[in-house]
């Protein structure tokens, strides 16, 4: 299930990428069998360790090019252990609303970025997320949970204020967004309510028979009810953050 278009982003052969909190690596392995030369980034070790060990098996069988690399490496978003303008494509897809301190990794994010590349930032989108916490505090208060609520235009100004253009603006997942309402109406931890489970299984359905019903309908309610606003993003060629 991916939530940023990587035709949009130009991501192929000789693309030097990385995916900041890559989690279990979903954009990173779409990436890796573009062709890419990418570094999956999290601070979770358990997490790397299995996106590691995927981009092995991917290799092994065939799935990649052969001129892709990819490896995954543990850190501190805040704290990149890369050098200025170092990657093509950044990219940060729901880690934005984990980060008390947002602005620090916009910083970092921004500085490891090339002069004329590209960028995708993704988080919650506003409205769908404001359901979720007003029918749940557990959905939020949680540990490594969801620390604030954007507004895309209030995430567009963070990034254009540290030397981002903003070049498009997208949704998606409009068919998850009810199922988060529902699990928070009956408890997110409720995995045995009929009809979240019932939900769970069309959403694994459509995600690998991806029948034109549905993949149709998602398109046309995602400007209304997608869970998901992905930003795309520039860097100047002379790069100037504001003050």
């Amino acid at each position: 299930m991916l939530t940023v278009d990587f035709d949009r982003l130009g991501v192929g052969p000789g693309t030097k990428a990385i995916d900041i909190g890559a989690g279990q690596g979903r954009h990173s392995f779409e990436m890796f069998r573009r062709g890419a030369e990418v570094i999956a980034f999290d601070m979770s070790e358990s997490d790397m360790s299995d996106v590691g060990e995927m981009f092995d098996a991917m290799m092994a069988e065939g799935h990649v090019p052969a001129s892709a690399k990819a490896r995954a490496e543990v850190g501190d978003a805040l704290r990149l252990p890369y050098s200025d303008n170092s990657f093509d494509v950044v990219l940060m897809s729901e880690i934005l609303e984990h980060i008390p301190t947002d602005e620090g990794a916009i910083t970092e994010m921004v500085r490891v970025l090339k002069p004329g590349g590209v960028a995708a930032v993704t988080v919650p989108r506003y409205w769908p997320e404001k359901v979720c916490w007003a029918l749940s505090d557990e959905y939020h208060e949680v540990e490594g949970g969801h620390v604030r609520i954007y507004k895309a235009s209030e995430l567009a100004g963070k990034l254009q204020r540290a030397g981002l253009e903003v070049t498009g603006t997208d949704h998606a997942h409009a068919l998850h967004a009810p199922y988060w309402w529902l699990k928070c109406a009956v408890g997110v931890e409720n995995k045995d309510n009929v009809l979240v489970k019932g939900y769970h299984q069309l959403l694994v359905w459509d995600m690998m028979s991806k029948p034109w019903l549905t993949r149709v309908g998602e398109q046309v309610l995602n400007p209304l009810i997608g869970k998901s606003v992905a930003l795309y993003l520039r860097k100047p060629e002379t790069a100037t953050a504001s003050s």
